[in-house]
């Protein structure tokens, strides 16, 4: 399978993607690191910072010398040159805070999985018709689960993922895996600022496989 079908199968079985950013490169790595060690095969590091894609570099060489089977994506990404900056820096897939025609064919070029962000069925129209195989459901506090259960009969062929406010408490993501999403996206909920002011590495491991657990479960429908 390419790298594109591979995502399309990884996202909704590990059933969460975990995104993050720091300026530390050090802080990145280890964060990194944890969350692989918790079980997750798929991360993204979002574009919010002077240093994003430097760290982003660190980030990827980790991954192909310590990380096997480590896919790295880039996020928050909303223009052709950041676009292509993160993959020529070696990004496996890109994610955008909303609809840029240029950063999806930039990413079409080279045949990598794009998910952009929508919040309304035009968007998601407009999403389909730009080759978008997998749409970001943000902001996911806002819309809520309701939002994705009254749309996806319209859209069949598409994947769904909330991110944006996704809470890690078992009847939040139950009612988001019941409404039909493939995974959720988790930022400060599963990597919180605080644990990173602390460094509290090894809680941010603990999390992500109770993060695991409660996907389980909500899947579930418990």
């Amino acid at each position: 399978m390419s790298k594109k079908e591979n995502l399309m199968k990884l996202i909704p079985d590990q059933g969460v993607l975990p995104l993050f950013f720091h300026k530390d490169p050090e802080v990145c790595v280890n964060v990194l690191k944890v969350l692989y060690e918790g079980g997750i095969r798929n991360v993204e590091f979002t574009n919010r910072g002077a240093e994003a894609l430097e760290n982003f570099k660190a980030l990827r060489k980790v991954c192909d010398d310590e990380l096997p089977e480590m896919y790295l994506g880039s996020g928050t990404i909303k223009s052709k040159k950041a676009a292509e900056d993160f993959i020529e820096a070696g990004a496996d897939f890109i994610v955008s805070p909303g609809l840029v025609e240029e950063v999806a064919k930039a990413v079409d070029a080279h045949k990598l999985l794009w998910i952009p962000g929508c919040m309304t069925p035009s968007e998601i129209i407009r999403a389909e018709t730009m080759g978008a195989q997998m749409i970001k459901i943000f902001p996911g506090d806002l819309l809520g689960p309701g939002f994705v259960s009254a749309i996806r009969p319209i859209f069949p062929d598409l994947l769904f993922m909330p991110t944006g406010g996704v809470d890690v408490d078992r009847e939040n993501l139950r009612d988001w895996f019941k409404s039909g999403v493939c995974a959720v996206g988790m930022g400060s909920k599963l990597v919180s600022k605080s644990l990173l002011e602390r460094r509290a590495y090894s809680e941010i491991k603990e999390m992500t496989q109770r993060v695991f657990q409660t996907i389980s479960l909500a899947r579930k429908g418990l």
